[in-house]
């Protein structure tokens, strides 16, 4: 039988797929390797168990202790994994930009999560490198992993993902592209290539606001090129030690925005739902795409899974809020600043009176009318007006069938607002669409005002 002895045994062996429709008209090969398949859903599981490994080996945490880190959450799922197979224990300190999905996920897996401000010197008492660094020193029989300089990290990747990348393309890579974080992953890997064939030209994907990109063409750290940042797992201010310069051929910047539109395009074109430094590592291929040549093979990392970041770079809300996506509102955002509100209408049969009292009590002036269900007509509150008037002797208890208008326009929940004014005229005062539970809903143009 073919079985793993725990979850540990998985991780890596990830596979390598073609990607088609986001670089059609690329000539050269673009491979991704999705490092998603990893029990951690992540490309760190490779180097937490690595590091975990080896401070065992070094008798730097004995049974029973208790795990280090600070993380931005994807090093920590795999140190959590590495926790729960081994018996020890996980504290974990991240920052107030990562996203919910992260810090719960963590929690999940039993790890105690402290959360740290972003915006500090790395020196800072309150960064969550010094907290971390804090708790290795206050709690007995503790390891304190700190990825950034654990030389631990980059032998991971040196030991793992070379040789499946080699192997996976028969050799024939010609570039990699790495989002570059603690810098493991492009160094180790690149170490690895670059002794099968030194022409392998190693691509670092940075972000602005990080000071890798001029560090690397300049050798200066300049403490003016740092500011925060939203994308997550790339970029830093501070020189890990697991980041090779040497080993890098080019970094290329991506901005917040870039890197987001592009993941969502990963999901929607490739079918491929990853998280934010992979959307950022796509954007980065593209901006270099006139550097490749037919005969090239490009790989591309694509570190982690998308399901950390539903309520950020997957959410239309928070897109809008940053300036990521057109601020156009759809039917279905204005649907859902109503809800709650149930949908009301007439059967042909009522009265004229039950309606001026319906219109009354809701405080409206406009309702669909329907026959055992179905839409087959509109009424307003000028039409019950003008019948009154026309009738003022005890005439109310008529059916309204006699001044029963056409039916009100149907539009789809997806319709963007500021194509809704096309319908509205003197005599359509309303439009209906189905909301997602495929129930009827009535928009007025008062509704639109108030979402605005």
């Amino acid at each position: 039988m073919d079985i793993k002895e725990n979850v540990l045994e998985t991780i890596g062996n990830t596979p390598m797929i073609r990607l088609n429709k986001l670089v059609k008209g690329i000539s050269a090969t673009i491979l991704a390797k999705v490092e998603t398949y990893n029990p951690g859903h992540s490309i760190k599981d490779r180097m937490a168990l690595k590091m975990v490994e080896d401070a065992e080996k070094r008798g730097d945490i004995l049974p029973g202790g208790t795990i280090i880190e600070c993380t931005s959450g994807n090093t920590g799922m795999g140190l959590a994994l590495a926790g729960c197979v081994k018996g020890y224990k996980c504290i974990f300190t991240t920052t107030d930009k990562q996203s919910k999905e992260k810090m719960d996920i963590l929690k999940a897996v039993g790890a105690e999560v402290i959360v740290c401000p972003t915006n500090v010197e790395p020196d800072h008492p309150s960064s969550y490198y010094s907290v971390a660094e804090r708790l290795s020193k206050e709690i007995p029989n503790s390891f304190w992993c700190n990825q950034y300089d654990n030389e631990s990290n980059a032998q991971a990747h040196y030991e793992s993902t070379g040789p499946e990348i080699w192997n996976q393309t028969d050799g024939k890579i010609t570039h990699l592209v790495v989002g570059v974080g603690t810098g493991g992953t492009i160094s180790g890997t690149a170490k690895y290539l670059k002794e099968q064939n030194p022409n392998v030209k190693i691509w670092g994907i940075d972000t602005y606001g990080s000071v890798f990109k001029k560090y690397h063409e300049t050798g200066e750290f300049d403490e003016s090129e740092i500011y925060p940042y939203i994308t997550e797992g790339i970029g830093e201010d501070i020189l890990p030690k697991n980041v090779d310069f040497s080993l890098i051929d080019h970094f290329e910047k991506v901005s917040d925005k870039d890197g987001a539109i592009m993941a969502r395009r990963l999901a929607q074109e490739e079918g491929l739902l990853l998280g934010y430094s992979c959307g950022s590592a796509m954007a980065g291929l593209l901006q270099l795409k006139d550097k490749l040549k037919p005969e090239d093979v490009v790989v591309i990392i694509f570190h982690d899974h998308g399901s950390r970041y539903v309520g950020k770079i997957y959410n239309d809300e928070w897109m809008r809020q940053r300036g990521f996506l057109k601020a156009d509102l759809t039917v279905s955002d204005l649907l859902s600043k109503k809800s709650g509100e149930a949908f009301i209408s007439v059967e042909h049969s009522a009265s004229v009176k039950s309606v001026l009292g319906l219109m009354k009590s809701k405080n409206i002036s406009q309702l669909p009318v329907t026959d055992e269900g179905k839409l087959v007509g509109s009424i307003t509150e000028s039409a019950v007006l003008s019948f009154i008037l026309d009738n003022p002797l005890n005439n109310q208890d008529k059916d309204v069938k006699s001044i029963v208008g056409p039916q009100f326009p149907e539009v789809k929940h997806d319709l963007p607002i500021n194509e809704l004014s096309r319908y509205f005229t003197k005599d359509v005062p309303a439009v209906i669409t189905k909301d997602m539970m495929g129930q009827y809903q009535v928009i007025t143009q008062y509704d639109i005002i108030q979402s605005l």
